[in-house]
């Protein structure tokens, strides 16, 4: 007989107290354009045989579906993975993490969640986040975790800081009209201050890296480790939050000055969704108003969080949206080139790095890319609350100064 608290996630997070109600979801998928029916038939028997208390029976099979569906993610390149394939893999992952709760493993059913969230598909009725912020909230309830404290975090001092090219040129809070007609048309940088100042982040539930432990350290996320993405021992790894910002805490990774001889074990969460996976933390920041100028009509930006220690970097590089960059703890150098100096920026010649710079910016080998000194640019330090408006296609490179929180919004 499934547990009080077993029934208490199922109608939570499904909706109501019988497994009968996803399997019959499950049952009338179309997985026929992948041959998937051997998966559905194993987390519709998971289900059923949980529904029937046969809770190692069920876990063992939905462990399979998990098995089939990860190695048809892992066959090729994401982008040509079929998407039904990572439904398959959330319905996976579903029926897994229910199992790992029937047996009490709070912590592993998490995970399980977190997995399906990071490499399944977005699921109509939302199964994953509501038992992901279940299981979450049970955990941070039942077993909370001391946390870092914020005097442990090394940084560099912004005091000496002095601009090597322009200044980037900043306003008070511009309109919508103002904005549009002399930035976003103009394909001007420039340093919004006043915009954000309401944000739970920045006031009532402001963050620190205390805030985010407390409120999501248990969650799995995925952790760029090394100084540079284009670097042959960059690497990811999935670590939970916690553990994550214990690492940093601990000085853990390279905290430099962006010297060419870093260390490569600096970790950084970098470009990822973590609002969609982390609904809870969506509600401490805004969508900024000028992202409505968008030519996509009912279009959302998107929404990336940048969170790492001092010195972190993100090689100079271009992306080909409209970017409106937002930094909520700490301190980044931002280096900007407009997109008419690309030649003088020498972009690797593959396909996977072509929009990044072979330059390293802050020490360039001038021997080898001799024209990169006669390229302009613009320079700034972005601290909390300000928003930083970079055009697409235009070149940036960006370096944290100090423990950093960051939320960029993308949009065309």
């Amino acid at each position: 007989m499934p547990s009080a608290k077993f029934q208490e996630f199922m109608e939570l997070a499904i909706g109501s107290s019988h497994l009968s109600a996803v399997a019959g979801v499950v049952a009338d998928l179309d997985v026929s354009d992948v041959g998937g029916e051997p998966v559905i038939s194993l987390v519709h028997s998971a289900l059923e045989s949980l529904e029937e208390d046969r809770v190692l029976e069920s876990k063992a099979l939905s462990q399979s579906a998990l098995d089939i569906s990860w190695e048809k993610l892992n066959s090729g390149y994401w982008k040509d993975v079929p998407h039904t394939w990572r439904t398959l893999y959330s319905y996976s992952a579903v029926a897994n993490s229910l199992a790992q709760v029937a047996e009490e493993d709070h912590r592993s059913a998490l995970r399980t969640c977190d997995l399906g969230l990071l490499m399944g598909a977005p699921l109509r009725e939302s199964y994953l986040p509501r038992l992901a912020a279940c299981l979450a909230n049970y955990l941070r309830e039942t077993s909370p975790g001391p946390v870092p404290s914020p005097s442990s975090m090394p940084c560099n001092s912004v005091a000496d800081f002095q601009c090597r090219g322009l200044p980037v040129k900043r306003v008070d809070c511009p309109s919508l009209r103002a904005f549009e007609s002399s930035y976003m048309r103009e394909q001007t940088p420039v340093i919004i201050s006043g915009a954000i100042d309401h944000w739970p982040a920045l006031t009532s539930r402001r963050w620190s890296i205390a805030y985010l432990k407390e409120s999501a350290g248990n969650r799995t996320v995925p952790i760029e480790i090394g100084s540079r993405y284009t670097d042959e021992s960059w690497s990811q790894k999935l670590m939970t939050i916690s553990s994550f910002i214990d690492a940093i805490s601990q000085g853990g990774g390279a905290v430099g000055k962006g010297d060419a001889d870093d260390s490569a074990s600096i970790l950084y969460l970098a470009q990822h969704q973590l609002f969609d996976q982390l609904p809870e933390l969506r509600a401490d920041i805004c969508i900024p108003d000028y992202c409505c100028l968008s030519d996509e009509e009912d279009s959302d930006p998107i929404v990336n969080a940048w969170i790492g220690p001092c010195g972190t970097v993100s090689p100079l590089h271009h992306d080909p949206y409209h970017n409106v960059f937002a930094q909520v703890v700490g301190t980044k150098l931002i280096r900007l080139y407009s997109p008419a100096y690309s030649d003088m920026l020498y972009p690797h010649d593959s396909v996977m790095l072509n929009n990044t710079s072979q330059v390293d910016c802050e020490h360039p080998d001038l021997q080898r890319f001799p024209k990169f000194a006669e390229a302009p640019f613009w320079e700034c330090v972005v601290g909390p609350g300000d928003l930083l408006y970079i055009p697409p296609k235009f070149w940036h490179y960006v370096r944290s100064l100090a423990v950093s929180f960051s939320v960029s919004f993308w949009w065309k």
